[in-house]
């Protein structure tokens, strides 16, 4: 059985007219992109339409990827890039739309993630799991943007330091002295939503 190609080969693959290598590359990428735009976005739905974003644009300009860093850095570039510019697109949007009309009903644009109702089993353990996932959205809400893109990358995404430092263009120490100001803010915030009834 011949081993997996590298992300390398299969860029090279790609530049060569091979669409196969994209298509691999996607299936590779596609579950790690898709967290890190619901962690950033916050919303299901929303973060379906930047991930397909992000792969557009991955194929648009993946011929003129030159391997100065790992793909999955460079992809993680894109995904930020991305989510900034979608979050600050409906900042926007939500400034200028003051008021909804009558007989409209306002959207919340920032709102925790969505919650899907659970159909397997009569347990409560994927209802709390739902309800830890929507607190840790909302908490991370709370964090400043350079905040929330280290907690994300670090203990979400589970990247080294140099990989966070390059995505970021810090130094390895900022990135380490930052994630734990942001851990530490995290933690903050949570203490204050989560009641001693919650951890029982």
């Amino acid at each position: 059985m011949s081993s997996p190609l590298s992300d390398a080969e299969l860029v090279g693959r790609f530049k060569e007219g091979d669409r196969d290598a994209y298509s691999e590359i996607v299936r590779r990428y596609q579950d790690r992109v898709f967290t890190l735009c619901l962690k950033w976005m916050g919303d299901r739905e929303v973060a379906e339409e930047v991930a397909q974003d992000v792969f557009l644009a991955l194929y648009k300009s993946l011929a003129r990827f030159r391997g100065d860093a790992q793909l999955s850095t460079w992809i993680y570039r894109v995904v930020i890039n991305h989510c900034k510019n979608r979050r600050l697109y409906r900042r926007r949007r939500k400034m200028e739309r003051h008021e909804a009309l009558e007989g409209e009903s306002p959207q919340a644009d920032e709102g925790p993630t969505r919650q899907i109702a659970d159909e397997g089993p009569g347990t409560d353990a994927p209802l709390h799991a739902q309800q830890a996932q929507a607190l840790l959205q909302t908490a991370l809400e709370q964090l400043d943007e350079e905040q929330r893109h280290i907690v994300v990358l670090r203990d979400i995404q589970d990247l080294s330091y140099e990989e966070i430092a390059d995505i970021l263009g810090l130094p390895r120490g900022t990135v380490k002295s930052r994630l734990h100001r942001a851990r530490a803010q995290l933690s903050h915030v949570l203490s204050r939503r989560i009641s001693k009834e919650d951890v029982v």
